[in-house]
């Protein structure tokens, strides 16, 4: 990074290595979601894919393996390299997808995708953005990968239905292993090499902090939440394609109903997130998106045989849905501790694809027993367990976390001037580390003392 280049602008470098970044998370992600939409009308003609138990497995088993991997992958990163542990995950992933599309069996995609699922290069990604922004650019380099998955999302149920006419499901887990493997061309061409890599307590987990971010009951709700979120997520992409099926929608035509869903939902949102952030509203809006969601729940029991009150409940179902995906990870940013925020990410994200793989496959066990409406009332107990939480969380401060670049000096210091900060109008919580060189604050914009800030941070340049 050019020391001339302008604090208030993202430099050459930074913006190459958040694109780059986000191309990389993106394509894995594609491969992830872009079978969710037709995984269950390949799966009727694969032996064993009558047992809609395995299918749901099929559908969830990466997320098992991620959610176990992608921590200890970022510690790996941080041991041997940021960019050989991402060589080592996206070879994983691409080997995962030439095995499901070599599959011969429902088994054999199960063992792809537990493959793919080991290539849990989230982590790693992050903690190559964090060595290769500025402090005062962080949120925004990570605000733009996290983007993706929304984006990638949107993208996989839109083109998902035209691909398996065309390629079918094998096809495309061949293609987005091909893909995978030409990020790989990405990370070494576009992403530049970090001149400085170490450890960052706002992208990364710490051994040391996990007690701290497992005790916080404000924290656990979170938790709960985003497993509930993408545990209702995949038990619907077993029945919501046979409901639309069945109602007389050809499989190629899904995107009909998607693609309208998905854009009006997020025009609907982005009014919502604006007004709960300016008037400080945030628990309200929130414990209202998960209201929504239980009641999408009931629409999608009651019309499972009608295509516009399928297209209905999914429109208030993504509504709610893109409003909670949005808001959750500003709500954990708010609310932990500035010095374990990484850790608190690195918790969550985890639990998020614990609930992927809890949701697909008791998904599949309950409609394969019992029907669309034990799944269906799986997801509304989840959600009303997760609505009890909300409803009774503590509402969290409006605030915002903000970095500042220091000198090196001793422990002492930074403890000195921690305490400075912290006594600063405005700021709720202070943190500096000496080891990362870095000031973490937590502070309410509306009397936050910018110029204080500065004046004690320069006093220490």
């Amino acid at each position: 990074m050019s020391p001339s280049s302008s604090p208030e602008k993202l430099s050459p470098t930074e913006v190459r290595a958040i694109a780059g970044l986000a191309s990389i998370y993106g394509l894995r992600m594609l491969g992830m979601f872009i079978i969710l939409p037709v995984f269950a009308f390949y799966a009727e003609h694969l032996p064993g894919g009558d047992n809609y138990t395995l299918v749901g497995i099929a559908l969830g088993a990466y997320g098992l393996t991620q959610a176990i991997l992608q921590v200890p992958f970022g510690w790996l990163s941080d041991r041997f390299g940021r960019k050989p542990v991402i060589y080592g995950g996206l070879l994983l992933f691409a080997l995962g997808s030439f095995v499901a599309a070599a599959a011969t069996d429902i088994y054999w995609v199960i063992a792809g995708r537990v493959i793919q699922g080991a290539g849990a290069i989230s982590a790693a990604v992050m903690a190559l953005a964090a060595d290769l922004t500025r402090e005062e650019h962080r949120t925004k380099a990570m605000a733009a990968i996290g983007t993706t998955i929304g984006t990638t999302f949107a993208l996989s149920l839109v083109i998902a239905p035209s691909l398996n006419r065309m390629i079918g499901v094998p096809g495309i887990f061949f293609m987005t292993g091909v893909l995978v493997l030409l990020a790989m061309i990405v990370v070494s061409r576009v992403v530049p090499n970090p001149t400085d890599s170490r450890f960052h307590s706002d992208t990364e987990a710490s051994a040391g902090r996990f007690s701290n971010v497992l005790r916080n009951p404000e924290l656990l709700r979170l938790d709960f939440g985003v497993f509930a979120l993408h545990a209702v997520l995949m038990a619907l992409w077993l029945v919501v394609p046979l409901s639309l099926r069945q109602a007389g929608l050809a499989a190629d035509d899904h995107w009909q109903i998607y693609f309208p869903a998905l854009v009006i939902s997020m025009l609907l949102i982005i009014p919502v997130i604006i007004y709960s952030e300016k008037k400080a509203k945030l628990k309200q809006v929130f414990v209202i998106s998960v209201a929504v969601l239980l009641v999408s729940q009931i629409l999608l029991a009651f019309t499972f045989d009608s295509i516009w009150g399928t297209a209905g409940a999914l429109l208030v179902f993504f509504t709610a849905f893109n409003l909670l995906e949005a808001t959750l990870p500003s709500l954990i940013s708010k609310i932990a501790p500035v010095g374990a925020k990484g850790t608190a990410i690195g918790v969550y994200s985890s639990v998020q694809f614990l609930g992927t793989f809890i949701g697909a496959s008791a998904g599949g066990y309950l409609y394969q027993h019992y029907g669309s409406a034990a799944l269906f009332a799986f997801c509304a107990v989840l959600l009303m367990l997760w609505l009890i939480f909300a409803v009774t969380m503590k509402a969290p401060a409006a605030v915002r976390t903000r970095m500042y670049h220091v000198q090196v000096m001793d422990t002492g210091t930074a403890h000195g001037l921690s305490r400075q900060l912290a006594a600063l109008p405005g700021v709720h919580e202070a943190l500096v580390l000496a080891s990362e060189g870095v000031a973490y604050l937590k502070v309410d914009m509306r009397g936050f003392d910018e110029q204080g800030v500065a004046q004690l941070l320069g006093g220490e340049a």
